[in-house]
This record gives C-alpha cells, structure tokens and sequence, in this order.
C-alpha cells in the first residue's frame, strides 16, 4: 500500500466568517485524500456567516466542526508551534492580504487570492443567496485551477 503525504493549507481573512470557511470547506470535501485545509482571520467574527453554511448544505459539504477562530492558533505564539505546520497560506481577502501576519512555523509558500465579501452584500435573501453562490464558484475555481496546476498564483 502506497502511502499519500497530506499537504496542509490555511485560508486566511480578516473575518473568518465566509471566503475562508467555504474554502477550507470545498477543499476538505473535495481533496480530503491529499489536503487538510484550516481557515482564520485577523479579527474573526466569532462565527460563520448564516448564508456561507447554507450554500455548504445545499452542495451537499458538510458544515459540522466549522468555525471562525483566529490566526494566532495557526502562527507561532508565546515561543511554541502549532500542532500542524502548514505548507501554504492562502490570504483570501485583500485586507488580510496587507496585515502583519504571524510568523508561520516551518515558512510555508504565500498566495493572494482575493475574491469580493458576500458578508457585505446587501439585498433580498434570493439575491444575497445567489451572491454568495457566485463566490463560492469563483472560490472553487481558483482552488481546482491551484491545487491541479502545483498550486501557482
């Protein structure tokens, strides 16, 4: 029996409530055989955003033991490491983008991806759901185009 090596990833945004939960969520489900993704932010908001679960549910990703949590679990603090060392951060938003970012244990490749915030969408819930839905899609494929392609920026 061949044995694969896990790649680690972690999605960074300022708020942890969506860009970073979907992409930790779609890579989870889809290359759960060769990747564990993580997700944080900067200044999580404490909690997943409603509509980012529910287009999880509807794509059929399960949604349980996700939660917005910050970057600090992932980064070097008080002199101590994390439990898992990451291969690759991946900023999601431009804000977190331009932040101070904790020093990663092992200085794992950096990539900026930065999709628009559903969280800041406003209208009525069928727009905001199709809004969010369009997110998750361009999240998507930027992950399929990386992760099949040697993860390039």
């Amino acid at each position: 029996m061949v044995s694969v090596s896990m790649n680690h990833i972690l999605f960074l945004c300022t708020g942890n409530s969506c860009r970073s939960i979907l992409a930790e969520a779609y890579v989870n489900h889809h290359y759960k055989h060769t990747w564990q993704a993580y997700s944080a932010g900067s200044n999580p908001t404490g909690a997943v955003h409603p509509m980012a679960l529910d287009v999880l549910k509807g794509r059929d990703v399960s949604i349980e033991g996700y939660h917005s949590k910050n970057w600090d679990v992932f980064g070097h603090l008080n002199g101590t490491s994390p439990a898992t060392a990451m291969d690759y951060i991946v900023t999601v938003c431009d804000n977190a983008a331009g932040e101070n970012c904790p020093v990663w244990p092992g200085h794992p490749a950096t990539h900026h991806w930065p999709f628009p915030d559903p969280a800041k969408f406003s209208g009525d819930r069928a727009s905001t759901r199709q809004y969010f839905e369009d997110v998750y899609d361009m999240i998507i494929s930027k992950i399929d185009d990386a992760l099949t392609s040697g993860l390039e920026d």
